[in-house]
């Protein structure tokens, strides 16, 4: 918990970061699973994330970023409120707003632990 706390300081301003950069900082993540549970090396990430309950870091910026931007939205600061309310720019804009992570779509290990949960979910 000392490691995700560092890995998403101002996580909604940092989670539109190049995907390499992201993907980097997940590969430390899953590197933090595998040593504290002693998995075998052939034991998928995916599967961790799911035994751990644990959310990828892409799933955790969005989610932490779509509560900040929810939280802003209503603040009684009138400055912080009108830099939440701006209007995104087309796709085809090649320059990335920190609200546009919240409409990207996840990536494959996101996905993965995703379908994972929805299958745990209907055996239950």
């Amino acid at each position: 918990m000392c490691i995700r706390t560092v890995m998403t300081y101002a996580c909604p301003v940092f989670a539109h970061a190049a995907p390499k950069a992201l993907h980097r900082l997940q590969a430390i993540q899953n590197k933090f699973c595998r040593a504290a549970t002693d998995a075998h090396w052939c034991v998928r990430n995916s599967i961790l994330h799911r035994d751990l309950e644990l959310p990828t870091l892409s799933k955790y910026m969005k989610v932490t970023s779509k509560r900040f931007f929810d939280i802003a939205g209503s603040h009684p600061n009138a400055l912080l409120r009108a830099a939440v309310d701006y209007q995104p720019p087309p796709p085809t804009h090649f320059i990335r707003r920190p609200r546009n992570v919240l409409i990207d779509p996840p990536d494959a290990l996101t996905a993965a632990v995703d379908s994972l949960n929805d299958v745990n979910d209907t055996h239950d």
